[in-house]
């Protein structure tokens, strides 16, 4: 086999093939739209972040920047390079790319190498496609030259170069001239009427492994002499440890060291359960610090005195709205609570690190490759370039592993013992030292008129910045995933958005469709608290208010027919109506719900009329609904974190549940077909369905709950 690739990058380029063995030889191209769109304009060369290598065998891998936490990117991202390429999807193998922010880097989040945001496709919708669109032209080029025929009697298909009187190669066959070829910067990718694969339900190229076992996860990883730690963390997050003796722990079986770090002590053994058993036999004094005075009640208190003092951000505003307001005779004024959540995914936080001759080798689930690589080299003073990251399949994600807690500490640990130490939480570590979904607070008001229709509105959120947190955003700068869907579309002559950063004490962290479910609750429950009061019919009442927003009041109008919007129910049951743009998605959902013998909310069906703009994966499109519906339910109706002195008191699922099988709801999907540019799919049903139940909740019993979770007794004490 060959080996010949076509570079971008040279300096880039050693360092990739450093670190992915797929690159044995053939043709490989990196592309980045937006600096193919720099280059074009300067003359210089682009830097590229996406991969496509094509082997004298005729294996073709995408190299994925993004990583697969069940969202389905091992298939969406194929179909946009199967198709330019003209192949059979199937015929794409991935593999996860090194951490390079500069080759793999998230234009949509900053250029760093991350995952989230339900960015993947949209990222890649034009990159990715460009990518098999240029080593298309370069393999018919190639052959072109070869069979000295012109190129325009040459075509691509199925995975074979094609040209006249017969002449056929395979892409394999040509990778080595193509790779020899200037790349094209200026190619056409198909016109969507031509789109053979991209739009078309497609089964995922990642079941199989998953389902005979061969995926590898991160708690699946396993090195030669590797050995297994467990950490002993202070019950109070951010507590420290004062002193402790280990005298017990290590004379206990299978142990072989026990080590401090920064975050609290870890049990080193021959197994996981030695070194779990063994952690507890470590005495710990803990320095607690000042969050051991921490509760969910104190925090939420803070976080309402400050939506009262402190300095509100604007976010968008029209008219004089106070004025307005003040000037009314029929005013609503309403407060909405949302609480803190913890993020389980299935699969605990786990790494595994490798110290040995001042190298690093981290192998894991990760949402944030380049962000692992700085944080380790950060935490034991180390160069980047020392550090090496492997990505696994991720157990869930969901933002929690945005977060890097877990790896430095697997870091921390192999270099103090000097072997390859595989770091495993249990759920009950998980839960409890988790970096929460915020709480929010949000203050609302609206004048009616003679219509009933609102003349003007104040929206106020106030919460802490998780964005802060994590990048640093200046105190005084606007955060943009505070006040996502904060700007509801309905017009209103008046209004006024705005939000206040607070820290309430605990570190919080990205949760699924992040700011939106908090701002989607307060907003559209508040509009259907106007309708009441206006004595109008929930969805006419936003239909009205609709109609310079075609791509909302479409989506309503399909929500609510298939539902059935204004037609009887069974008895004891009622309809709520949402809706909401999120990730360039725009979405309606209709939730009908009634209540069981214990006063809880039974949720029975729930209608989602979905434009998410142009889909590459309809079948992907439709799962993600689902889970989204099923895990926003969770956030409704039955999960909360709350502390009392600093410590977490839910340690698992017995008390911070999961949607169960038998507690789903029946979804029914409409997709609508759009042109427009593709949209997020990830995370906005998980915000939609909130006000959606909350809403069935308030026609159902009378009552409007306003804060996080709707339980029974949230319910009847409201």
């Amino acid at each position: 086999m060959s080996s010949v690739m076509h570079t971008l990058a040279q300096a880039s380029r050693r360092d990739f093939m450093k670190t992915t063995a797929v690159v044995a030889g053939g043709l490989m191209v990196g592309v980045s739209l937006t600096a193919l769109k720099s280059a074009r304009a300067a003359g210089t060369m682009h830097t590229p972040n996406a991969w496509v290598h094509i082997a004298d065998d005729n294996t073709i891998t995408l190299i994925s920047a993004r990583s697969e936490m069940g969202q389905g990117v091992y298939t969406s991202m194929p179909m946009l390079l199967a198709e330019e390429l003209n192949v059979d999807i199937r015929n794409i193998k991935v593999a996860m790319a090194p951490p390079d922010a500069k080759l793999y880097g998230n234009a949509l989040l900053g250029g760093t190498q991350l995952t989230g945001g339900s960015t993947s496709v949209r990222d890649g919708w034009e990159s990715l496609r460009t990518a098999g669109a240029q080593v298309r032209e370069m393999l018919i080029s190639a052959a072109a030259t070869k069979w000295n025929v012109d190129r325009a009697d040459i075509r691509a298909d199925n995975g074979m170069i094609l040209g006249p009187r017969g002449m056929k190669a395979t892409y394999g066959e040509l990778a080595e001239a193509a790779s020899k070829l200037p790349l094209p910067m200026k190619v056409s990718v198909k016109d969507p009427k031509d789109f053979r694969i991209v739009g078309k339900r497609t089964r995922r190229l990642d079941t199989p492994a998953k389902v005979n076992g061969t995926a590898e996860f991160g708690i699946d990883v396993k090195l030669p002499g590797m050995v297994y730690a467990a950490l002993e963390q202070c019950p109070v997050i951010g507590g420290t440890v004062r002193s402790f003796d280990a005298s017990k722990a290590k004379g206990m079986p299978g142990v072989i060291d026990v080590v401090q770090i920064p975050d609290g002590v870890a049990v080193v053994a021959d197994s996981w359960w030695r070194a779990n058993q063994a952690r507890k036999a470590v005495a710990i004094v803990w320095d607690e610090g000042k969050g051991a005075s921490l509760s969910h009640t104190s925090m939420l208190e803070s976080t309402r005195a400050a939506s009262k003092t402190g300095k509100p951000i604007p976010i968008k505003s029209a008219g004089d709205p106070e004025g307005v307001i003040a000037a009314s005779n029929k005013v609503v004024r309403a407060e909405y609570v949302s609480q803190l959540l913890s993020h389980s995914p299935l699969e605990p936080m786990n790494f595994t690190a490798s110290y040995a001759n001042g190298k690093m080798l981290l192998i894991g689930p990760t949402q944030w490759q380049d962000g692992a690589q700085g944080a380790v080299a950060k935490a034991l003073d180390m160069k980047p370039e020392d550090i090496g990251v492997q990505t696994t399949f991720l157990g869930g994600g969901f933002g929690r592993r945005i977060d890097l807690d877990f790896i430095v500490q697997a870091a921390q640990i192999s270099r103090a013992v000097g072997k390859p130490v595989k770091l495993v939480w249990t759920r009950e570590d998980d839960m409890t030292h988790d970096f929460y979904r915020p709480q929010s607070v949000h203050q609302l008001a609206a004048s009616l008129g003679a219509d009933g229709k609102p003349t003007a509105m104040t929206f106020r959120l106030t919460s802490q910045s998780v964005t802060g947190r994590v990048f640093g955003l200046p105190e005084s700068e606007p955060d943009a995933l505070m006040t996502e869907a904060a700007v509801a579309p309905y017009a209103i002559p008046a209004f006024r958005h705005e939000h206040i950063k607070h820290d309430a004490g605990l570190r919080v962290g990205y949760w699924r469709s992040v700011s939106h479910l908090l701002n989607a609750f307060a907003n559209e429950s508040f509009i259907d608290e106007l309708a009441k009061s206006a004595g109008q019919d929930p969805y006419q009442y936003r239909m009205s208010m609709l109609a310079s927003q075609p791509r909302f009041a479409n989506v309503l109008k399909l929500a609510a027919d298939k539902a059935g919007w204004g037609k009887p129910l069974p008895a004891g049951h009622a309809h709520g109506i949402a809706l909401m743009e999120g990730y360039d998605t725009y979405m309606a959902q209709v939730a009908e719900v009634s209540l069981d013998a214990s006063g809880g909310v039974r949720v029975h069906r729930v209608t989602v009329a979905a434009d998410t703009g142009r889909m590459v994966n309809p079948d992907t499109v439709e799962a993600q609904i689902q889970s989204s519906v099923v895990f926003g339910m969770g956030a409704a109706l039955m999960q909360e974190i709350t502390l009392e002195k600093g410590r977490v008191q839910q340690t698992n699922f017995h008390q911070f549940p999961l949607v169960r099988m038998n507690e789903a709801p029946a979804i029914d999907i409409i997709l609508v077909q759009s042109t427009e540019k593709p949209g997020g799919i990830g995370e906005p049903a998980t915000a939609v369905v909130v006000p959606a139940i909350a809403n069935a909740v308030a026609r159902l019993t009378g009552k409007r709950v306003r804060k996080l979770p709707m339980t029974a007794d949230a319910i009847r004490m409201a």
